[in-house]
């Protein structure tokens, strides 16, 4: 089933997830769904609380990228970051903040530990695309979206853009959750 995605100015992208205590036939559903939904506005991750689940489980897609063709789809369950290595300044993008960009700098490395879909845990290394697209979800589990860590004049650049989504003027291919705005209050 395809899910909306949450967008810029919903709270729920602004909590920290909860841990998962395992993985069950809903965990399963949600698991499937968010790769539907993933594949559908044709991107390469996704985290449950872009689904509005704040949960931390994010899946990842990234074989439809030449170097990446034979990388199959993960499921990451609770990820915790052991160690980074270098640094790399890439333009990232986000379906919660549709038609945004902006460059980020992340460590190129990481050593992530976390479970996988039948919950059995894992430690692996991971670099290049995997790592930057790792760290980019697990910011979602966090509360951070990518823009938050965009320098500040860089910020001020698409400010525009951004108060545009939260004001609910955005155009996707995919559905999204429109925006809570304010709400006007009756008298009596």
């Amino acid at each position: 089933m395809i899910l909306p995605i949450n967008i810029y100015s919903d709270d729920i992208l602004r909590l920290k997830a909860k841990p998962l205590k395992g993985v069950d036939s809903e965990i399963e559903e949600l698991i499937a769904s968010m790769f539907e939904s993933m594949h559908n506005a044709s991107g390469i991750g996704l985290a449950a609380p872009q689904v509005g689940r704040s949960v931390r489980l994010l899946v990842l897609d990234l074989s439809y990228i030449t170097e990446y063709e034979h990388e199959k789809p993960m499921v990451v369950i609770n990820p915790y970051i052991i160690s980074v290595k270098g640094s790399c300044d890439i333009e990232e993008g986000c379906l919660s903040v549709p038609g945004v960009l902006g460059y980020i700098e992340r460590p190129s490395v990481i050593t992530l530990k976390y479970r996988d879909e039948h919950f059995e845990e894992r430690t692996r290394e991971f670099s290049g695309m995997l790592a930057r697209a790792l760290q980019h979800e697990i910011d979602h589990l966090d509360g951070t979206l990518f823009v938050d860590r965009m320098e500040k004049r860089d910020r001020k650049k698409i400010k525009k853009e951004l108060d545009a989504i939260a004001s609910g003027t955005v155009n996707t291919e995919y559905p999204v959750v429109a925006p809570k705005l304010a709400k006007v209050s009756k008298q009596a």
